[in-house]
């Protein structure tokens, strides 16, 4: 059993993190972190810098865990849905951003394709407002 957590570098994917090491050491159990590149142009150097800063992270949290990146062309959804599936997890945690209605409708939603194709709950997380002005 794990917990899988969506993890990007922005707040939203800083308070998914932050609820996600919450939960696994809650529910003694490993911690699966998906990190995905922030845009199209983010290079594979950016993305291991990041990969290592979420390890180093982690490491203080005294609960077990492994960082999986994605390819390029991989989709998010698809992709947090199949590990997951893969490795039994018991709960995905995702973080939210308000969109517009039309952002909802041009760009689709991960979230949504997230919690109706989730094998297991998914807890969705919001930043604290504090956050959101950074």
């Amino acid at each position: 059993m794990a917990v899988v957590v969506g993890y990007l570098s922005t707040n939203e994917g800083e308070a998914a993190l932050r609820a996600a090491v919450t939960e696994a050491g809650r529910r003694e159990t490993r911690l699966v972190v998906v990190l995905a590149r922030r845009s199209r142009g983010d290079d594979q150097s950016t993305l291991d810098s990041e990969a290592d800063a979420v390890s180093d992270r982690l490491d203080d949290a005294d609960i077990a865990f492994e960082v999986r990146q994605l390819r390029r062309a991989d989709d998010i959804a698809e992709s947090l849905v199949a590990t997951a599936e893969e490795v039994g997890a018991e709960l995905i945690v995702i973080g939210l951003r308000r969109r517009s209605p039309v952002g909802k409708l041009i760009l689709g939603s991960n979230a949504q394709r997230i919690l109706l194709d989730a094998p297991c709950p998914v807890l969705a997380v919001k930043p604290e407002p504090s956050d959101a002005r950074a």
